[in-house]
């Protein structure tokens, strides 16, 4: 990247010189021989983390498959691993998530379920905003007979600050269509995940 990059409406500089400012508060000199490139390297570990905000998660899942002999089972992606940022403190929330649907007449490309959690996971999120995006993202665009989400992760906005708890992980879920509707579809995808006897 060149130093005269803008990103929504700022310009690289300002957002070097935002880094600057935050070593300075916190007690550091940011022209120290070991802190001199942090900003160059957090804006750009920035541009990574929250790419999520370059992209349209809907559009992954326009390119279907029909041609799927009829199949209309349940379709079950699991342990989807994903990084994202709490929107509260900035901090990380590691984590996975498991997604499943019940097709109509058209499936789509396995791959392109990672790529809309990952589409979200890297925006400043929620976790229960995360989980309903994904799962509304899905129903939205593939109009399947049911969605279903469940996330599970680990905020360091807990476990390395406020309460100090580690070891500590959080579990959503959004279930939508006939996961909602129907006991035994909802427990046969928390089956498929090995977590049975949750969400009931």
């Amino acid at each position: 990247m060149s130093s005269d990059d803008t990103r929504h409406g700022v310009a690289r500089a300002d957002a070097e010189a935002a880094i600057r400012t935050l070593l300075r508060w916190s007690g550091d000199d940011p022209t120290r021989e070991g802190l001199i490139d942090t900003p160059r390297r957090v804006v750009d570990a920035y541009g990574d983390w929250f790419s999520g905000y370059e992209s349209d998660p809907a559009e992954y899942l326009r390119r279907t498959f029909e041609e799927v002999a009829g199949y209309d089972e349940m379709i079950v992606l699991r342990d989807i691993e994903f990084e994202s940022h709490c929107e509260h403190h900035m901090a990380p929330i590691i984590g996975r998530a498991h997604v499943g649907y019940l097709p109509t007449d058209k499936v789509v490309g396995i791959s392109k379920l990672a790529r809309v959690v990952e589409g979200f996971a890297r925006r400043f999120q929620v976790q229960e905003k995360m989980t309903a995006q994904i799962a509304h993202c899905i129903e939205d665009v593939l109009h399947p007979r049911g969605v279903a989400v469940v996330v599970e992760a680990a905020h360091q906005c807990m476990t390395t600050r406020g309460v100090h708890k580690t070891g500590v992980s959080m579990t959503t879920s959004q279930m939508l269509g006939t996961f909602r509707e129907d006991a035994r579809t909802r427990a046969e995808f928390l089956q498929f995940i090995a977590m049975p006897g949750r969400y009931r």
